[in-house]
Formats: structure tokens, C-alpha cells, sequence
């Protein structure tokens, strides 16, 4: 009897975590939002320089290539950058009611927070600063819907999905040691950005809360010397994307793995 109970009660569990498995994976694809106004500029020079890293911890976006988004790229005001929240995000944009300006054959662009834009508090004030709602692109990606005498333009944008090549890529800091992980979490699609993560080893401990240190680098005081490695990756829609197992037990300071994306 107390064997049959024990499965039945395995049994039940098995399929409450299916269940919630079910839900999520149940959630509709992350959509594009509304068009709503803006203003935009640029930085840096024509190949990019200046902007191929920034606040979010991607690195240089050509050496390195995390991201996958080359210069398709923009930092952005306060209110939007949202202390790194926005990292990694895809927003549609096209140029807005200035016909002089304008590049008329260009509908629009999408480009990826990959920077933050600080504000300016001096005298004549600055386009970055709350509650302003701003994209500082970079100059490959402002000259396509925009003449470059222009310096700055109306916009209307959309957040939009992110489409990327292959799974969540988790990169191990070099910065890290055996009783402080840093993680880089990057090339997310969906809503593209990272609200949650949690993550566990193999030694049979529940999945834990990591830190967000700072842009997409997220931070545990945990010890996974010898042990595989699981990350619950959350985005701003709600939707998550368990990728079990995906570090393996001999991982090794600096690799990168890849996990399961979002559609």
C-alpha cells in the first residue's frame, strides 16, 4: 500500500510540473506593441566605433559577436533603458512628420538595446533626460531612415520580437570564481530582454535567485564546481524558458553555452 501511494504521489507531482511546463510553453509568442512618439539621434562614427560596447555588457558587438545584432543598435533615455531592464529588446523605428529629413525609402529599421543614454543636467538640458523617451542609435542604423545633417529627428517606434539565430547563449565571466558566478545571458528572442533568471546545479538543491549585477550579467554566490548547470531565463512577457543541463560538469571559466530560445 505504501508503495502504492508513493507512486501515485510521484505520478501527481510528475504531472503538476508538466502542467506548469504546459502553461508556459502555452503563453502566446511575444507580439508587437503599439506605435507610440519619440525622438532620435546618433553616435559614434560610420563603422561603428564608439558604440560596439555598452551598458548591457555585450561586448564588442564585431570581435566578440555577442548579441548577433552588429550595428543594428541604440542606446536608450532612462525611462526606456529602465537600470538595464531593457537590455537586449528590439524596437521598430521610423522616421516621423519631417519630410526634409527623412529618407523616403526607408519604412523603417529595428534595432536592439544594446546602451544607455545618460541624461544631461546642464543648462540647455538633454534629449536622454526623464521623462523623455529617446533612442541615441548608432550612425549605420540613424543614416537608413534619416539624412545625417538631420542630427536628430521625430520618431514613431514599437517594441517588436526579436528574432535570433539558435538557442540562449549563457556566457561564464572570466571575472568569475568558485563561490561567485557571473553569468552573460544574450541572443534572447521573443521580447528579447531578461526579467528573471534562476539557475541550478546538479547536486539536487531547487533553482535559485540570481542578482542582475548590471546590464545582462546576472551574479549567484554559488558554488557548481563539478556539477552541471540549469538556467530558468524569464523575459518582460512572463514567459520562461528552462534550458536543463546545458552547462556540462567539466565547464571551465570564459565558455559559452547554448540553451533553449523563445519563438
Amino acid at each position: 500500500m505504501t508503495s502504492w501511494r508513493s507512486s501515485a504521489m510521484l505520478s501527481l507531482l510528475l504531472l503538476l510540473v508538466i502542467g506548469l511546463t504546459d502553461v508556459d510553453a502555452k503563453r502566446r509568442p511575444f507580439r508587437a506593441g503599439p506605435w507610440k512618439s519619440a525622438h532620435a539621434t546618433f553616435y559614434g562614427g560610420a563603422d561603428g566605433s564608439g558604440t560596439l560596447q555598452g551598458a548591457c555588457g555585450y561586448g564588442d558587438l564585431q570581435n566578440e559577436g555577442y548579441g548577433g545584432f552588429g550595428l543594428q543598435t541604440a542606446a536608450l533615455s532612462s525611462v526606456l533603458f529602465n537600470n538595464g531592464a531593457a537590455c537586449g529588446a528590439c524596437y521598430e523605428i521610423k522616421c516621423d512628420n519631417a519630410p526634409q529629413w527623412c529618407n523616403l525609402g526607408t519604412s523603417s529599421i529595428t534595432v536592439t538595446a544594446n546602451n544607455y543614454c545618460p541624461p544631461n543636467y546642464g543648462p540647455e538640458g538633454g534629449w536622454c533626460n526623464p521623462p523623455r523617451e529617446h533612442f541615441d542609435l548608432s550612425q549605420s542604423a540613424f543614416l537608413q531612415i534619416a539624412k545625417y545633417e538631420a542630427g536628430i529627428v521625430p520618431v514613431q517606434y514599437r517594441r517588436v520580437p526579436c528574432k535570433r539565430t539558435g538557442g540562449i547563449r549563457f556566457t561564464i565571466s572570466s571575472k568569475s570564481n568558485p563561490w561567485f558566478m557571473l553569468f552573460l545571458v544574450w541572443n534572447v528572442g521573443g521580447a528579447g530582454d531578461v526579467s528573471r533568471v534562476m539557475v541550478k546545479g546538479s547536486d539536487g538543491k531547487p533553482f535559485k535567485e540570481m542578482n542582475r549585477n548590471w546590464g545582462q550579467f546576472w551574479d549567484i554566490h554559488e558554488n557548481f564546481v563539478g556539477q552541471t548547470i540549469t538556467f530558468r531565463v524569464k523575459a518582460s512577457d512572463g514567459r520562461s524558458s528552462t534550458s536543463w543541463h546545458v552547462v556540462p560538469r567539466n565547464w571551465q571559466f570564459g565558455q559559452t553555452f547554448q540553451g533553449k530560445n523563445f519563438r
